[in-house]
């Protein structure tokens, strides 16, 4: 059935047409695709320089997608010179898919994009300035590890408004600066700021739904309260750094051979499910 918003047709699920940006550096760009394309959508990896080239992908594309990765080795800080270049080379087009209600998802890298933009969180609309960071991991290195997070938003975030709220996730992470934080001085107004206009997504946690409280391994970087996920204020962003591309399918997950019973899919599954079901009821 056709679902009909304001006398227009809706996105059908198999026109929904997905642009996944990728530059030097970004890695799971691929595993991205295939999980949109696994559900029916058109999805497209485009490299940023035939966007800036063809501005008019981005007005044409449904939803956006910033994959994780390295762009451009994190040679800065991590996600910090491809925002700059977005920005620079897309911002006004970038300001305008965000206005038409569109939604953009970031993961892991592309978590640090979002938030080297100003998109995220965006208390007041998009800022000139970065508002939080995603700095280096504590205890610092590489962490590669299948994590716990809790959903926490009360319906306001598009990409998880199916899931119920304290649904336990089981998704891997896999970086070097993932540890959310805010100025040391305004982390307990922008935590509020973050609470009252329900812009936490997902939250670091045990098996069974404890929270972390900072502690390693649960709390795998050290983020401020736990974070592992936010939207912006309209809910039409999401950055997460937890990789649910990599826990999509059931033989992705660590344990599927002690298994008797298989899921057909893993926990990321409803993340992108999430931004697909959005599509066919809003537009």
């Amino acid at each position: 059935m056709e679902i009909r918003v304001r006398g227009k047709p809706a996105v059908k699920r198999e026109e929904a047409r997905v642009l996944i940006m990728r530059v030097g550096g970004t890695n799971c760009d691929k595993e991205t695709q295939r999980a949109f394309q696994d559900l029916g959508a058109q999805a497209h990896v485009v490299h940023i320089n035939q966007i800036v080239k063809k501005k008019h992908m981005i007005s044409e594309c449904d939803a956006l997608v910033f994959p994780g990765g390295f762009s451009y080795g994190d040679y800065v800080r991590a996600g910090a010179i491809w925002a700059k270049w977005i920005v620079a080379k897309l911002g006004n087009e970038i300001k305008r898919f965000l206005g038409e209600g569109k939604p953009i998802l970031g993961i892991c890298n592309g978590f640090q994009v979002l938030v080297e933009m100003g998109v995220l969180p965006a208390f007041h609309g998009i800022s000139e300035f970065p508002e939080a960071a995603l700095a280096t991991n504590s205890p610092p290195g590489y962490n590669c590890r299948w994590v716990y997070i809790r959903h926490e938003n009360r319906g306001n975030c598009v990409f998880t408004q199916h899931i119920d709220r304290n649904a336990v996730l089981r998704i891997p992470v896999a970086h070097s600066e993932g540890r959310f934080i805010f100025p040391k001085e305004k982390e307990n107004a922008c935590l509020e700021k973050l609470l009252e206009g329900d812009q936490l997504v997902f939250r670091y946690c045990s098996q069974n739904g404890e929270p972390a409280e900072g502690a390693y391994p649960v709390n795998p970087n050290g983020s401020f309260y736990d974070i592992a996920g936010i939207c912006n204020p309209e809910g039409t962003v999401l950055g997460l750094m937890p990789h649910p591309e990599r826990a999509f399918y059931w033989w992705q997950l660590p344990d599927w051979t002690r298994k008797m019973v298989l899921p057909q899919y893993g926990d990321g599954k409803q993340i992108f499910e999430g931004m697909l079901r959005y599509l066919e009821k809003k537009f």
